[in-house]
């Protein structure tokens, strides 16, 4: 079996944590391992998988490469879809290679950016799923409602197949959209409906045999985008032109929804898809009074609500039902019934232009990441911290200088014509148009501080020679 791992989201609901260059499922929002880590981990003790495939977003995949080579578990084949397209190409994508690496395995889909508590419910619900699988059937996991939610799709559950190797398995008797409050009440009233959570078990060769059918579009594009797809590092870069000519469908809407062989098997381990702040609050451990928090928070008077400080103490005085989160760049504050307007905050910050939606003020690069300190109106200040044996691309820039003061470990570096070594309290000065590089040589991080001055600092001023990553 081969847990097929899709992390294409955006999560643009836990903004200002959650951005589309580190969105939700490489956060800790949980525990201290990311969304996509929890992922992995609740894996171990199942019998007989494979290594991961993870299909993502190609600017998420050295996260996706760092999170994997954290948790030390091997490396996962990663897939880069070059524009996301919904998850029936990118399913077809991983099937497809599947096959080329194993005779008909089965494959276990799961979303990066899910929470489940009782693990050994999960494992249970998987077993029960594998026979059925393994028979033919396209499985999918219907979670036991806890309340007539709006936000999710559900499953009306048909009759039990009553064989032999698929006990506890149900026909699905139809998919339902996300309801109006009233049907999401006859749905639980009912008691046959179960809540979509888009997690899925089946062969490869059957699910693209139904997708032949019901998609061959899908599956053309799907096939042509891995027939032309470039290695690249330890990715596997899908086609451009093929894979975007794809139409962008859903695996319910493409196959589910019109297959005789699609079952459901119950699971009721205290799922969440994590979709919203409220969603969040609802799973976390909370106090006397219903308040969920992280980070350095000093409440007064408050109830029923949830409080994120990443970086200063956030204090919060006799307020209920409320929402705080707070980040070096940003700060929400919402009364938790309106929380849904947060895509709407996302929505007026897109058409504003302003970078907060799409990155945090620390940026993660595959050689490390920075954090652009302060700015001004011709400065920037940037902390700059490089990994272990890293290297920025050789580069210059045409309207800006930079002046590097390293503060810890040591720097291999290219100034112009000359390389040296620049140890911890000495600095360099990287005057305008002049070629440069950076590296880390030692065996811990490398930290300095950046200076830049010029008449423009944006991060498109680059003009790269040399990139060990394959950047452009």
């Amino acid at each position: 079996m081969i847990p097929v791992i899709l992390s294409g989201g955006s999560g643009t609901r836990l903004w200002p944590l959650s951005r589309a260059k580190k969105p939700k499922q490489f956060l800790p929002l949980l525990n201290d391992k990311s969304m996509l880590q929890n992922t992995v981990l609740r894996l171990q003790g199942l019998a007989g998988l494979q290594q991961p495939m993870v299909i993502c977003n190609e600017d998420h995949r050295f996260m996706v490469a760092e999170q994997f080579r954290e948790l030390a578990q091997g490396t996962p084949t990663i897939l880069l879809e070059p524009q996301g397209r919904n998850t029936a190409p990118a399913i077809a994508v991983a099937a497809l290679q599947a096959l080329k690496v194993d005779t008909d395995p089965v494959l276990l889909v799961l979303a990066a950016d899910h929470a489940i508590k009782n693990i050994p419910a999960f494992h249970q619900a998987i077993d029960l799923a594998l026979p059925a699988a393994e028979a033919g059937k396209l499985v999918t996991f219907g979670i036991v409602p806890t309340s007539a939610h709006t936000g999710y799709g559900y499953i009306k559950q048909g009759q039990s197949l009553q064989d032999s190797v698929s006990k506890n398995v149900y026909a699905v008797e139809a998919f339902q959209e996300k309801p109006d409050a009233a049907t999401a009440q006859q749905f639980i009233n009912a008691g046959n409906y179960f809540w979509n959570s888009g997690m899925f078990m089946f062969k490869a060769s059957t699910f693209l045999t139904e997708l032949s059918q019901f998609s061959p579009d899908i599956l053309a594009a799907a096939k042509q985008a891995l027939a032309l797809a470039k290695a690249d590092l330890d990715f596997i870069r899908l086609d451009y032109d093929a894979f975007t000519a794809s139409p962008s469908d859903s695996i319910d809407y493409a196959v589910m929804e019109k297959s005789a062989n699609a079952v459901m098997v119950s699971l009721d381990a205290g799922w969440s898809d994590v979709g919203s702040w409220d969603s969040l609050w609802q799973i976390m451990a909370k106090d006397n009074s219903g308040n969920a928090s992280r980070g350095d928070v000093l409440l007064e008077q408050c109830s029923n609500s949830y409080i994120n400080a990443e970086e200063r103490l956030v204090t919060v005085i006799g307020l209920d039902d409320v929402i705080v989160v707070e980040t070096k760049d940003a700060v929400l504050v919402a009364n938790k019934a309106h929380i849904q307007g947060v895509k709407n905050i996302v929505s007026k910050l897109q058409s504003y232009g302003r970078s907060e939606v799409e990155f945090h003020r620390e940026v993660f690069r595959p050689w490390g990441k920075y954090d652009s300190v302060t700015d001004g109106a011709r400065f920037q200040v940037k902390h700059i911290t490089v990994k272990p044996g890293a290297k920025l691309s050789v580069q210059k820039h045409h309207h800006r200088a930079e002046h590097w003061v390293v503060v810890k470990g040591t720097a291999l570096v290219r100034n112009g014509d000359k390389e040296f070594l620049v140890s911890e309290d000495e600095s360099t000065y990287i005057p305008l148009g002049t070629i440069h590089s950076l590296e880390n040589p030692g065996k811990i991080p490398l930290e300095l501080i950046e200076v830049q001055s010029g008449s423009y600092l944006g991060e498109d001023d680059i003009i790269r020679y040399e990139d060990k990553y394959g950047r452009n």
